[in-house]
C-alpha cells in the first residue's frame, strides 16, 4: 500500500467567517453534504464551540460508513484540521484552509493525506474531496443569499 495526498479547491462568495462557521456547524452538514449525522463525544449538557481535542462520529449517507475524527487544529476563519481516529480510512489526516479574496469571497482548499491507500480508491477519494469542498462553498453562498 502507498500513501496518497489529495487537494481540492473551490471559491465561495461568502466571507471567510461565514464559511468557517458553516464548517464548524457539523449539525448542519446533513442538510448540505453527503453526511447523514454527526455526533459529538461531549458529556451530556455540555454546549460549547468545538475545540482542539474534541472527537466526533460521522455517518455517511453512502453506505452509512462511520468514522471517528479528532479535531487537531482550529484557527478561526482560516483553518480546520482533523485526523481520523477510527473507521475505514484510519491514518487519514485532513484540513480545510480558508483564504480571503479581494472581492470579499473566500478560497477554500481542502487537503487530505491517506497514509495507506489502494490505487483503486484514489480516484474516488479525489472526487469525494472535490464534492465536499464544492458543497461547503455552495452552502456558504446560500447563507449569504438568505441574509441579503
Amino acid at each position: 500500500m502507498s500513501s496518497l495526498a489529495v487537494t481540492a479547491t473551490s471559491r465561495s462568495s461568502a466571507p471567510a467567517a461565514v464559511v468557517y462557521a458553516a464548517l464548524l456547524d457539523a449539525e448542519s452538514w446533513p442538510s448540505w453534504s453527503s453526511y447523514y449525522e454527526v455526533e459529538w463525544d461531549l458529556p451530556a449538557g455540555v454546549d460549547r464551540p468545538a475545540r482542539a481535542g474534541d472527537r466526533r462520529t460521522i455517518y455517511s449517507r453512502i453506505g452509512r460508513v462511520c468514522c471517528r475524527e479528532r479535531i487537531v487544529e482550529l484557527v478561526p476563519d482560516q483553518r480546520f484540521s482533523y485526523e481520523q481516529a477510527a473507521g475505514p480510512f484510519e491514518s487519514h489526516r485532513g484540513s480545510v484552509d480558508l483564504a480571503r479574496v479581494p472581492d470579499g469571497g473566500t478560497d477554500i482548499t481542502r487537503s487530505a493525506i491517506y497514509r495507506h491507500t489502494l490505487p483503486l480508491l484514489d480516484t474516488l477519494r479525489r472526487r469525494r474531496l472535490q464534492v465536499l469542498v464544492d458543497d461547503l462553498a455552495t452552502y456558504a453562498n446560500s447563507i449569504v443569499s438568505r441574509h441579503s
